[in-house]
């Protein structure tokens, strides 16, 4: 649920913070005063597309935050994505300067405004004011219906098991026709992983080579460094060793004069004990060290071989065994792909599980349709269009991504009227009854806890609009519900009130919302419900709706 929501310098807002509750708040005001504002805002906040002109005029950056409390889908999603707060709060926030660059956080860590839109979807649901043009489109009805039937897990398996089918059909229909340019292309694979099997280079192998390699063929100044090194320590004639044991001796006997020389003995006797340790290392190391001419002359052999397989296939040498196993990949899939009958084969079985899948989720679409026919043929009762019935045809198609029919959403405007395609026979007023009536019906089905109404209310009035303001209000006790309108009918079933209103100050326009009062709701309710002029009775009758 959406809890706060603060805006600063947004379009023609200086500064906004408003408090949301639990039920069906609605935001009026004149026309031009910003009501959508809030609407544009809070979809910015939640990863919409946003540039400069957001920015209020003379302002460095637009900065909007909002604050939700959490469920169980938006909690998972946090944990998953390690946005989790430990005392469960959820803020997101999202900033644009004056160059349009944006940045967006959840809960104060950085975050894309992909994350923000993923992690929205779960929060919001907003219906726009020009919805009902959308649901013309058939894919626009398609998507609902499957939304409505929790379906969208089906459908993209459909649509990858569709993929599958057409990626193999197509491997096959160029086979047919470039059977010559397969088995050429076969050949050089072929050849190539053969020249690299045989080179057997294993992973990290190049990397232990040539260190091998470079050890062999610096074996001469190695054992001359270590020879010299160790002679120095403690085999010459002036030998640090002796040279460095003798001195302590000497600090040693001084030491009954002064014990302030323990420090420096003590040093010495543990510089001596590391002399004599490397000393022991060097005489190891020159014991296991040796020339070995013939083991030098196989490595740089090995490392010529590699060297030159590399420069053929333009792969770094630490890569190539990495180029084997992309050749080998290749090479498989090709041979697969030349084997006509082994690819009708698969293509037959990819069909066929496509075919069976999309079948399963025809037979899904039509339950769902009969359900949301009838639930919006209900609805229609009560927004004067009585005796009107809704129903969902699905029309048979040849096999697509999205399954095997096309959706067409049918309408009868009266008793005896055949059904018809809605783009066909609804007017303007009746097909934004008949979207608002499948907004409200389709957002129970889903588990989005604030649901936002953007003027979906245009185009109705009189008895219809206090109908509407009733749905909503029924919805907003399951729900969060915000809804901005024009409709007084509507705005007097609200829980929550938002005067939405702009002014001039400094010689630019200012938006401003309040949050109204009992009293303060009569005045705008009378506004809305008899314009500029509000009269005795404008009010009566506001109190009136609002009693109702």
């Amino acid at each position: 649920m959406l809890r706060t929501l603060a805006i600063r310098n947004f379009v023609i807002v200086d500064h906004l913070e408003l408090e949301f509750s639990h039920g069906f708040s609605v935001l009026t005001g004149e026309t031009g005063a910003g009501k959508s504002i809030l609407i544009d805002a809070l979809s910015l906040s939640l990863g919409g597309r946003g540039d400069a002109s957001m920015v209020r005029e003379g302002a460095a950056k637009a900065d909007i935050s909002a604050e939700f409390s959490t469920h169980a889908a938006s909690q998972h999603w946090l944990a998953q994505h390690e946005f989790a707060d430990a005392n469960g709060q959820l803020i997101l926030r999202r900033t644009i300067d004056n160059a349009g660059r944006s940045k967006a956080w959840i809960n104060g860590i950085t975050a894309t405004a992909t994350q923000l839109r993923e992690l929205g979807e779960l929060l919001i649901d907003i219906h726009g004011q020009h919805a009902h043009q959308a649901l013309l489109r058939n894919e626009v009805q398609r998507d609902l219906l499957d939304t409505q039937g929790g379906l969208q897990g089906l459908v993209t398996e459909v649509a990858r098991l569709f993929q599958h089918w057409r990626s193999i059909a197509r491997q096959r229909e160029e086979f047919e026709t470039n059977t010559r340019n397969v088995l050429l292309e076969r050949e050089r694979l072929e050849w190539q992983v053969g020249e690299l099997s045989k080179l057997q280079l294993k992973a990290g192998e190049w990397e232990q080579i040539s260190q091998e390699h470079s050890k062999l063929a610096h074996a001469v100044s190695l054992l001359e460094g270590a020879q010299q090194a160790a002679g120095a320590i403690s085999d010459a004639d002036h030998a640090i060793l002796s040279q460095l044991t003798s001195i302590q001796q000497r600090l040693l006997k001084l030491l009954a004069y002064d014990s302030a020389l323990k420090p420096v003995t003590d040093a010495l006797d543990t510089a001596c004990i590391h002399l004599q340790e490397t000393s022991y290392a060097l005489s190891d190391y020159l014991n296991r060290t040796e020339l070995d001419p013939a083991r030098l002359r196989e490595v740089e052999q090995r490392v010529d071989v590699i060297h030159s397989t590399a420069r053929r296939f333009h792969v770094a040498p630490e890569k190539l065994h990495l180029e084997l196993d992309t050749l080998s990949a290749q090479l498989h899939q090709l041979s697969d792909a030349s084997d006509l009958e082994s690819l009708r084969q698969q293509e037959e079985k990819a069909q066929q599980a496509y075919l069976e899948l999309a079948k399963k989720l025809s037979h899904a679409r039509r339950d769902i349709a009969a359900q949301l026919g009838q639930a919006v043929t209900t609805a229609m009762q009560d927004l004067s269009m009585r005796g009107g019935s809704f129903s969902i045809a699905l029309q048979p198609c040849e096999p697509a991504s999205y399954g095997l029919e096309q959706t067409e959403f049918l309408v009868a405007g009266h008793t005896g009227v055949q059904a018809r395609p809605l783009a066909k026979v609804a007017s303007g007023g009746e097909l934004a009854r008949i979207s608002l009536a499948i907004s409200v019906i389709t957002s129970c089905a889903t588990a989005t806890p604030t649901l936002i109404f953007d003027e979906v209310d245009s185009g109705i009035g009189g008895a219809v609009a206090e109908v509407v303001g009733r749905l909503l209000k029924r919805l907003g006790q399951e729900r969060q519900v915000l809804c901005v309108t024009h409709l007084p009918q509507v705005a007097s079933q609200a829980n929550q009130h938002f005067q939405v209103s702009k002014r001039q100050a400094d010689g630019k326009t200012i938006s401003s919302i309040t949050a109204l009062d009992s009293k303060q709701r009569v005045e705008e309710i009378a506004r809305m419900l008899g314009g500029l002029e509000i009269t005795a009775t404008t009010r009566k009758h506001a109190r009136e709706l609002l009693a109702s």
